[in-house]
């Protein structure tokens, strides 16, 4: 992220455009997270059987029905690590810093959350299409037929897994950005161009250096 300074070592970029360059890179970046999960989670390989009665039955192979769980930990995963590689880069940021861009990145983390998620599952339904046991084709026959599962991006489609697993990542990015501000013993937070707190007021005038400085004197009677 860079900006232009001006004469006087000031930013040139306004707060709201440095707020929608964090939100949207991080939107561009979620997405692309989402493409990377939809190519490495792993599929679920499953058989649906027919049995006697004429009912359909589908069973995992082996621990294949783990792979939920490791298909969603893996979203994650990655969340939680481009939470990491945003917040030290707005950090780095040195213009902007702030609790302005802290927000920015807990609400861009969160779209990049929701744009990782929509991104993988659409990828994944194209890759691996959608599983209906009422549709697969079992006969008396042929009573046996193996079938693969897309993966999942959530752990559970509770309201509450849902939410846990797009606010998650902004809670990472929220807290690397608090370390980092409480590393930094200025209240300027380091940003550039650094404000130096102005001394308390003494009464006593300024003079020269290795120069004691000169009390006010009181009114010539």
């Amino acid at each position: 992220m860079t900006e232009v300074l001006g004469t006087t070592g000031a930013t040139t970029t306004s707060r709201v455009r440095a707020t929608l360059q964090v939100v949207v890179a991080l939107a561009i970046a979620g997405a692309v997270c989402g493409a990377l999960w939809a190519w490495l989670a792993p599929p679920i390989h499953s058989v649906v059987a027919l049995t006697r009665s004429n009912d359909r039955v589908k069973a995992y192979l082996g621990n294949e029905g783990d792979h939920f769980f490791t298909a969603a930990f893996l979203m994650v995963g990655f969340l939680s690590v481009l939470a990491v590689i945003a917040a030290v880069a707005v950090w780095q940021w040195r213009t902007q810093r702030g609790p302005v861009m802290m927000a920015a990145l807990g609400v861009g983390s969160v779209v990049a959350s929701a744009a990782a998620v929509g991104t993988g599952a659409v990828l994944a339904r194209l890759r691996y299409g959608h599983l209906d046991v009422a549709a697969v084709d079992v006969t008396e026959q042929n009573r046996v037929t193996y079938v693969v599962e897309a993966p999942s991006v959530f752990f559970g489609h509770t309201p509450l897994q849902v939410a846990l697993t797009l606010l998650f990542p902004a809670a990472v990015a929220a807290m690397i950005y608090v370390l980092g501000a409480a590393s930094t013993s200025r209240d300027d937070l380091g940003g550039w161009p650094p404000v130096d707190p102005a001394g308390p007021a003494t009464g006593r005038t300024g003079t020269a250096a290795d120069v004691p400085p000169v009390a006010p004197s009181s009114p010539s009677p």
